[in-house]
């Protein structure tokens, strides 16, 4: 593959101004076990628009998490074992990076090229497109931390050590059943499932639109109640055995009165995984019963990487980095697509286009009030997709 140019497009934060702009700078080098990465698509998620309009660190960074693309080159290491420095240039990728989502400077991935640690991609199936695989990696990895580091279900890749032959049944609930997470998990709960010899009956909340789409493989729903419904917390408790409550729950909105609505479903020692802290102050604390410790971390701690936010400090974790290489080992397999890409919109014109239509889409407040006002197809309200542009024609 030809060695490209020495500048390169990206999107930048700029902080003055409260966004980020499409400027020119230099193509990134990849450091020791690091690969050099053309990007060919990117997946927008709402944290990317956050801290573009909220920023957190400094100006001149790149934003952006969810890429997939080519391998270009990469930076020989003692230390990177023989199944990670196998990429060879044309190899087709996909990973995330933490953009600036941080006070701490880390690379973002919303540029021509970037740079990644080579254990932290995962192989793309020839069967799978790149704006397919860019709606995997973050996602896919923060429902997999919920389901198998907090709420301690068996991992689809992980070695089964005590006899499977006495099945288990367990009732389970994902809040939120139609969002880029919880698409990802109700397919990683089945494979767990099956797996470890359990029989899982999974309840979801959506909108009635969602439904037909949840019901159906591989997401597979037994039963999905409208999170409009004032009683949905008490439908769901009647959905489970003698009424008892759920098993485990996800509560992948985590905002406002949703943990203390989650809870409420859970059986007496039943286990609830949130997506958003408690220090955060974005759901009410109040509202959750003493005895419910609703479990959170970081998906930007799966880098391994020192987290800080504004008064919170996350250090690096080298157990959740061994799981993050586990996860993207396992959908690098050469056994077929591990998991089914959520729902693609591509969005047309590239970076240019991603701070005035897609951040509006996906963004808050004002953002989306802009949003309502736009005419253009690709504009309409968002719901059970993944916002993706593409950066190769």
């Amino acid at each position: 593959m030809a060695s490209p140019a020495l500048t390169m497009s990206a999107l930048l934060l700029d902080t003055s101004k409260h966004t980020a702009t499409v400027q020119t700078t230099p193509i990134p080098t990849p450091g020791p076990g690091e690969l050099l990465i053309r990007v060919h698509a990117v997946a927008l998620n709402p944290v990317d628009a956050l801290y573009s309009f909220k920023p957190l660190g400094s100006s001149g960074r790149v934003v952006g998490s969810d890429f997939a693309g080519t391998v270009v080159s990469s930076s020989p290491s003692s230390n990177v074992a023989s199944s990670e420095s196998a990429f060879s240039p044309g190899d087709r990728v996909s990973g995330f990076l933490q953009g600036a989502c941080s006070v701490n400077d880390r690379p973002g991935a919303f540029a021509d090229y970037l740079v990644c640690p080579a254990d932290l991609v995962w192989c793309v199936p020839d069967s799978m497109s790149f704006e397919e695989a860019s709606t995997i990696s973050l996602c896919g990895l923060t429902a997999a931390q919920a389901l198998f580091q907090r709420l301690g279900l068996v991992a689809p890749w992980d070695s089964i050590t005590k006899p499977t032959s006495q099945a288990r049944e367990i009732y389970a609930l994902i809040y939120g059943a139609s969002t880029s997470v919880g698409l990802y998990a109700a397919q990683l709960l089945h494979l767990s499932a099956k797996h470890s010899n359990t029989t899982v009956h999974l309840l979801g909340t959506a909108s009635p639109a969602r439904f037909d789409l949840l019901r159906a493989a591989p997401y597979s729903y037994e039963h999905v109640i409208s999170y409009r419904d004032a009683d949905w917390p008490s439908q769901i408790r009647r959905l489970t055995l003698d009424s008892r409550g759920v098993d485990i729950a996800l509560d992948c909105i985590s905002q406002n009165s949703t943990v203390g609505q989650v809870s409420s479903t859970l059986r007496d020692g039943g286990k609830l995984a949130v997506l958003r802290s408690r220090a955060a102050g974005a759901w009410d604390a109040s509202l959750v019963p003493a005895h419910i410790d609703p479990l959170y971390d970081a998906v930007w701690r799966g880098l391994g990487e020192r987290v800080q936010y504004h008064s919170m400090i996350l250090e690096a974790n080298a157990e959740m980095r061994q799981f993050s290489r586990d996860f993207f080992g396992w959908l690098s397999s050469k056994d077929g697509v591990r998991l089914q890409a959520n729902p693609v919109r591509r969005m047309p014109g590239g970076l240019e286009k991603v701070v005035g239509d897609g951040f509006m889409l996906i963004g808050e407040g004002d953002a989306v009030k802009q949003a309502e006002g736009r005419k253009e197809e690709w504009m309409r309200p968002i719901s059970g997709e993944k916002l993706v542009y593409s950066l190769v024609q």
